[in-house]
């Protein structure tokens, strides 16, 4: 058998990484069509805001508890890795909190219909939520900590706690439109400020 030349693995390496970031593209378009539309959302939509056409989805994700899962993981992902970006780089901590539970949020309203996309596999779902915890509660820990080092809010918040009464205020939203649970989470993140 021949060895490749050196320009075909290139080529492979090339299309492997077009490949994954085309993957990451639609994960994202089809994330931001679930905040809005909700994991129902018809694939065609998500196709094409993609500009993908839905063999593509299909060929990536077989099923939709498929893509759902798959776009919750880059989320829990995504939101796992701004955590530290947001305290490197906003004014203070606390704002940095604050932009983090703004994507958490976003997070939250594509998981709410990720157990009716997996009905039939409870496990599946458990897994996930462990994934989610062990991911995300020592990143909002580590923001918490950072604003009450920072005298921002008062020690002593748990991250999981928090996370836990956010994930509560998100419920509901997709059953009433006059209802705007970001309102009542800046409330609550007024109330951790020290005054």
């Amino acid at each position: 058998m021949p060895a490749a030349s050196p320009s075909r693995g290139a080529s492979a390496r090339s299309k492997r990484a077009d490949a994954v970031r085309n993957q990451q593209t639609l994960l994202e378009v089809a994330a931001e069509v679930f905040v809005s539309s909700g994991v129902d959302a018809p694939i065609r939509e998500i196709a094409a805001r993609a500009g993908v056409g839905m063999g593509t989805i299909y060929r990536h994700f077989p099923t939709r508890a498929d893509l759902v899962v798959a776009v919750y993981r880059h989320q829990v992902e995504a939101c796992a890795e701004a955590g530290p970006n947001l305290l490197a780089s906003a004014d203070s901590p606390l704002a940095a909190l604050r932009q983090w539970v703004d994507l958490f949020v976003d997070f939250l309203v594509t998981k709410h219909g990720l157990a009716n996309a997996l009905q039939s596999d409870s496990g599946g779902f458990d897994a996930l939520h462990a994934y989610f915890l062990d991911r995300l509660v020592p990143v909002c820990t580590q923001l918490l900590d950072a604003a009450a080092d920072a005298g921002e809010i008062d020690p002593g918040t748990h991250a999981y706690e928090l996370m836990r009464g956010i994930g509560n205020l998100c419920i509901g939203h997709d059953s009433d439109p006059r209802y705007d649970p970001r309102r009542l989470i800046e409330l609550l993140l007024q109330g951790l400020q020290r005054p």
